[in-house]
């Protein structure tokens, strides 16, 4: 029998002294992680260097990074056990997404796609304006004789 798919979402903090490349390897770790254990990355955030609000192993900053997946209650187990050795990570968070807050989120998001067809439809049928003509006699000012 196949686990329920569940969609949730995982925030963690990166060690911000590493360079680019090397957090990057980092979030494609987590996501090797999730794909591997049968989940799938909907959306993956990186919201940068950020300060903290208090200091983490002496460490002030973090690179603050939000991965929403969908997958069985198995994976969340292997990536706490992941987020927990993997000493780069700084700190961890993982929650499962309320159906009904997904479900506004969908509608949200309808409405705001569907506001933005209607407004580039009202932009193309817009009636570009004439352009200006030259007009057709000038008036030459005349000198007066006096």
């Amino acid at each position: 029998m196949q686990a329920a798919h569940r969609t949730y979402e995982t925030t963690f903090i990166v060690n911000a002294s590493l360079d680019d490349p090397q957090i990057d390897s980092v979030i494609g770790r987590v996501q090797d992680l999730i794909t591997k254990n049968g989940g799938t990355v909907t959306m993956l955030n990186k919201w940068g260097r950020k300060r903290l609000a208090y200091s983490i192993n002496k460490k002030t900053t973090g690179f603050y990074v939000n991965v929403e997946f969908e997958g069985p209650g198995t994976v969340i187990a292997q990536l706490e056990r992941a987020y927990e050795l993997d000493e780069l990570v700084l700190r961890h968070l993982t929650l499962v997404l309320d159906k009904r807050a997904l479900a506004a989120r969908k509608a949200t998001q309808a409405a705001q796609a569907a506001q933005a067809a209607l407004a580039a439809a009202a932009q193309a049928a817009e009636v570009p304006a004439a352009p200006a003509r030259e007009p057709l006699f000038t008036e030459q000012p005349t000198e007066k004789k006096g």
